[in-house]
């Protein structure tokens, strides 16, 4: 069974979890996680949201979110036991389609960030 989130909260969620994230994508090609890279999450200053990949110092792969068609985020157990599939939903009244999605190590969990600005994971 899927539950929902409001596109902002899980984004805010996500941003806090980059060592949970196992692959992000949209329709058209996926970035999947290695044991030596890292992700990152930001924004550009048009609003666009940016998703990296670095091995090291180098940036290996990137997917860039255009926010504004996200209606929300459904979310339930992926296709691997121990993975969660997050489909970011763009839905108007003829159409719904996932625009981008990610899979994560575990589903979402309610709590804040540590106030240290520490790691969650």
């Amino acid at each position: 069974m899927a539950s929902t989130l409001p596109f902002d909260i899980f984004w805010s969620w996500l941003v806090a979890h980059p060592h949970c994230v196992l692959r992000a994508g949209t329709p058209d090609a996926a970035l999947y996680d290695e044991d030596d890279l890292h992700w990152q999450f930001g924004a550009e200053e048009d609003g666009a949201l940016v998703v990296q990949v670095w091995r090291g110092k180098r940036v290996t792969g990137e997917i860039f979110l255009d926010p504004e068609p996200v209606t929300y985020v459904e979310w339930g157990p992926g296709e691997q036991e121990g993975e969660f599939l997050f489909d970011l939903i763009a839905e108007s009244e003829s159409d719904r389609t996932i625009a981008y999605h990610f899979v994560l190590a575990h589903g979402y969990e309610e709590h804040p960030p540590p106030a240290h600005g520490g790691r969650i994971h």
